[in-house]
């Protein structure tokens, strides 16, 4: 049976979804663009959106696509804080990839993109950075979810082996999801799906929508997490650390298979205790079945926004490598000896708690990869099965 649209009990279940706003996320402008409206089923998803933000201005942009939508703002700093006010429902008619890294560690999985962006506005975004974010940095709803899922089915079925769609390279998971409800109709497409499996990255803690699917084990959930002042010098408009352990611990409980992405780790003053203490707690509070550890590892674009929002003097630009001894995959990163540092410390910390557990490294250096294999022993980082 190939999968081209909804089962009618997931469809039904969209249908009668009642939107809810994200928190922390109050957008001033919703646009319509290319494909948002172009069906009865979409033009209900919009109505409803739109309805969930009466405050909203909402602007007709039917020709244009998602990621041509002119903002008012032409200066950097203002173009994203305004990107960040702006929900763009649109179609993406591309939305299934392969990441194609090269020069780093990264094993270039599958990937899909029912959203765009972010509404966290993290001060380190790496996104920030990328091409189609850069010159269109909206927040995004993409509406043929069907279409999307239908892709997805495609691409395992060519491959005919387990393969894992990732959902959190060029958005997060879950932010959104109150607002759609599509994890609804994600998890049972995976639950359901003989081959494809779903890796999800989020920094969210609203899991409702999780805990009300099921799952079958066919969905690894992954939470990205730092130490809590790293998170209140960086992530001012995510949930707090507490909230998304809260998260964790419900979908485990709830038979996820859960994950834990450490990443950026940023050397404040006291490194060694603040991480240290972090994965302490963090291990006595859920079992989780594989650990991913990354750095500062951003292109120049992003890095620059992080110093227009928090001042040259900031403790993640301080502490770079100079410009010119970029990596080979054009990224920058914490001196290769400071990175050496804190992943055999923290890998000592974990190995204290858990000795088997598996442990990657996100967006590495390959040579740096080597050097730890030892310590990592069979680790694969979180986007893979």
């Amino acid at each position: 049976m190939v999968l081209h649209s909804l089962d009618p009990d997931t469809s039904k279940a969209l249908a009668d979804y009642s939107p809810r706003p994200v928190a922390g996320f109050a957008p001033s402008r919703i646009v319509l663009a290319k494909g948002a409206v172009s069906s009865e089923s979409r033009r209900q998803l919009a109505e409803k959106i739109c309805n969930a933000y009466p405050q909203a201005e909402v602007v007709e942009a039917l020709d244009t696509a998602h990621n041509r939508i002119r903002l008012r703002q032409t200066a950097s700093l203002g173009l994203y804080d305004e990107g960040r006010r702006t929900l763009v429902l649109a179609e993406h008619r591309s939305a299934v990839r392969q990441s194609s890294e090269d020069g780093n560690n990264c094993p270039n999985y599958w990937h899909f993109s029912p959203y765009g962006f972010c509404p966290y506005a993290c001060a380190y975004c790496y996104l920030a950075g990328t091409q189609g974010v850069r010159f269109s940095p909206t927040v995004k709803v993409f509406v043929n979810l069907p279409e999307i899922l239908a892709q997805v089915d495609a691409v395992a079925r060519r491959l005919g082996e387990p393969t894992a769609f990732y959902l959190g390279k060029l958005q997060d998971g879950l932010a959104l999801d109150p607002l759609t409800g599509y994890s609804r109709a994600i998890v049972p497409f995976f639950a359901r799906h003989p081959l494809a499996r779903l890796t999800l990255l989020t920094k969210s803690a609203d899991v409702a929508n999780l805990l009300a699917s099921e799952h079958r084990g066919h969905s690894h959930l992954s939470w990205t997490l730092n130490p809590p002042v790293v998170g209140e010098a960086f992530e001012q408009h995510a949930p707090p650390l507490e909230d998304r352990l809260r998260a964790i611990e419900a979908c485990a409980a709830a038979g996820y298979p859960v994950r834990a992405v450490v990443m950026p780790i940023i050397p404040l003053p006291d490194w060694e205790t603040i991480y240290g203490d972090f994965l302490v707690e963090l291990f006595a509070r859920v079992r989780l079945s594989r650990i991913t550890l990354g750095s500062i590892c951003s292109y120049p674009q992003a890095l620059q926004l992080t110093e227009w929002k928090l001042g040259r003097d900031n403790p993640i630009s301080t502490q770079l490598e100079p410009r010119r001894r970029a990596a080979g995959d054009g990224r920058r990163r914490f001196p290769r000896a400071l990175r050496e540092r804190i992943y055999r410390h923290l890998i000592r910390v974990i190995r204290a708690a858990d000795a088997d557990l598996e442990i990657g490294l996100c967006l590495e250096e390959t040579d740096l990869t080597d050097t730890l294999r030892t310590d990592i022993v069979s680790g694969r980082c979180n986007c893979v099965l």
